[in-house]
């Protein structure tokens, strides 16, 4: 009969997994840090999202094959779109730290009574989960685009937030960022959105892939002009903070 290895036999091999571990965790917090850090100065080439969309463009005969996008600097983006998107997607954009808990708060209440509402997502969650995660919905992926939020956070302004997000969201079936989405839709580039404009295409990025801004339906018609009513607000919010 064998012997049973003795704790002093198993301790290396617990130690050894034990420091693999730790030598995995400070890999992630220093590429996370780093690639946080990186882009706070250069434009985001490509996302994860992007690269996931083609395999089913590719494989669905009904879409087509595209990645369209062009960086711009926040200067060149009119002061509507900015003020469209906050309007839409986050009003207190420029008052948090990242996390709006009163929102989350309301969509976890209505989570449990089985309602389906907008999300409690900050355009600084929204930012984070674009530009370093896949787009699958589980805990997992929550906790990373919680970690990444407070990592952009703390290192980019809340302008630079803002010029990221404007530039890598979806606005349709291979479109992303502004610039893209204005010369699709409308032929101008985006330093020539007008309010309308910019309202049109902030109320189509909670479902892109859905809402079709060639064709309008009731409900982003509604959306526009909500939106177009709530730019005012966001515009003076802006100049207090300039103040």
């Amino acid at each position: 009969m064998s012997e049973q290895p003795t704790y002093k036999e198993i301790l290396p091999y617990k130690t050894s997994w034990f420091k693999r571990i730790l030598r995995y965790i400070w890999l992630f917090l220093l590429y996370s840090n780093l690639s946080v850090i990186i882009f706070r100065f250069i434009p985001v080439p490509l996302t994860p999202l992007m690269i996931w969309r083609l395999p089913d463009q590719i494989f669905n005969k009904e879409r087509v094959v595209r990645l369209y996008k062009d960086w711009e600097p926040i200067q060149n983006i009119s002061i509507h779109m900015q003020n469209a998107i906050i309007s839409s997607e986050d009003q207190k954009f420029f008052n948090h730290h990242g996390f709006d808990f009163e929102a989350i708060e309301k969509a976890l209440k209505s989570n449990k009574k089985g309602k389906r509402i907008k999300g409690g997502s900050t355009i600084s969650q929204q930012t984070a989960k674009n530009l370093f995660l896949i787009p699958v919905r589980n805990y997992v992926r929550k906790a990373f685009e919680a970690y990444f939020t407070v990592l952009i956070e703390f290192y980019w302004s809340k302008e630079r937030i803002l010029e990221v997000y404007l530039n890598i969201i979806e606005f349709g079936d291979g479109i992303y960022g502004v610039q893209a989405a204005s010369d699709y839709y409308f032929d101008i580039p985006a330093s020539q959105l007008s309010n309308s404009h910019a309202a049109q295409l902030a109320s189509i990025v909670p479902n892109p892939l859905v809402y079709d801004l060639k064709n309008p339906n009731r409900k982003i018609n509604k959306k526009t002009q909500w939106i177009k009513r709530n730019m005012k607000y966001i515009d003076q919010e802006r100049k207090k903070q300039n103040n």
